[in-house]
């Protein structure tokens, strides 16, 4: 048998409360590992890429799951199923950009055991980082994927810095279009950070895709009643309808009073290391009307500063059509 038919050995861990979670990962630090759903996670170890000492499964903690009331809006806890996040009733009806997020995620059966937190914090997917090459996001010095003869037909357009892997969530563009806080803790007691400073990029930290540290535990997402029932649009587009990652998808908020556009947010996956918010493009849309020839400017207005590969021009053209159609609210 090779040693790639096994994972490597590790302690696994079940806290039974948050504060027992808290108190391991503290303790553990950087030889710890968070597991929530473990539909990221299993394939790391698996492939024998990430060889945690520890392994903290959280699914005992009842606490960290559900969809509860919170001043003006939600909160869902992390540890809550993507199925119940695609579903639930008032999601649907105040937030229905997260749900249908949510429902675009993976297959049926991949929904029923993946987490709105896993799903949000899951790793880059580049093949040669995943494969166990030393670049510079594994702590080498170089990009495999930004080479002469690299296949990079899914990796970014924008903030390429050393690092050209993506964003590959569905759920995290809705989120920081939804202006959502993520509730942290950890030893020292409980953080909220804005849904857009969650993610970071390669020029923040090249190791890691969003805030969280060794010690960290994300608890809950709270969503705001700013863009409760607003006019929302989500499209992703991917090579298969079931189960993949994105090429490109985006996710918009407006709040249009009067057929005049009053607000608006603008987020798109799949072509920086970050859920992107297009601000140059709200800027366009505020006080105009949702028509055809606004849509236009907005999908040319996307795509301004993009930087290709050799694989990727495909999706500048993709990228400018899902913009247009997220502010005609159409895919027609």
């Amino acid at each position: 048998m090779s040693l790639l038919d096994t994972m490597p050995p590790f302690e696994l861990l079940q806290p039974a409360s948050v504060a027992d979670a808290i108190a391991l990962l503290d303790k553990h630090g950087k030889d710890a590992w968070v597991l929530a759903g473990g539909m990221d996670s299993l394939d790391w170890f698996k492939d024998r890429i990430k060889n945690p000492k520890v392994v903290v499964d959280l699914g005992r903690i009842g606490g960290l799951a559900g969809i509860r009331p919170s001043g003006d809006g939600l909160e869902i806890g992390a540890m809550t199923p993507l199925t119940q996040v695609a579903t639930d009733r008032t999601l649907l009806s105040s937030y229905g950009l997260l749900a249908h997020a949510a429902r675009k995620v993976a297959s049926p059966q991949i929904r029923n055991r993946g987490t709105l937190g896993g799903n949000a914090c899951q790793d880059a997917r580049c093949w040669y980082y995943r494969g166990g090459l030393p670049c510079y996001r594994a702590g080498g010095n170089t990009c495999y994927a930004d080479t002469p003869t690299a296949i990079n037909r899914e990796h970014c357009l924008f903030e390429a810095d050393r690092c050209v892997a993506v964003s590959p969530s569905d759920t995290a563009p809705a989120l920081v279009a939804l202006e959502a806080k993520f509730v942290i803790h950890n030893a020292a007691g409980e953080r909220v950070v804005e849904a857009e400073d969650f993610f970071i990029g390669p020029k923040l930290d090249i190791t890691r895709m969003t805030v969280l540290k060794p010690g960290d535990l994300l608890t809950a997402i709270r969503l705001p009643g700013t863009w409760a029932k607003a006019r929302f649009y989500f499209e992703k587009v991917a090579d298969r309808q079931v189960w993949d990652f994105p090429l490109v998808n985006v996710a918009s908020a407006m709040i249009v009073q009067g057929n005049t556009i009053k607000k608006a947010r603008v987020v798109v996956g799949g072509v920086a290391a970050h859920p992107l918010r297009l601000k140059s493009v709200e800027e366009s849309l505020v006080g105009e009307r949702p028509s055809a020839e606004v849509a236009e400017i907005a999908g040319k207005t996307a795509v301004y500063g993009a930087r290709t590969l050799n694989h990727n021009h495909f999706k500048i053209p993709l990228l400018a059509n899902l913009v247009k159609r997220s502010v005609r609210g159409s895919a027609a």
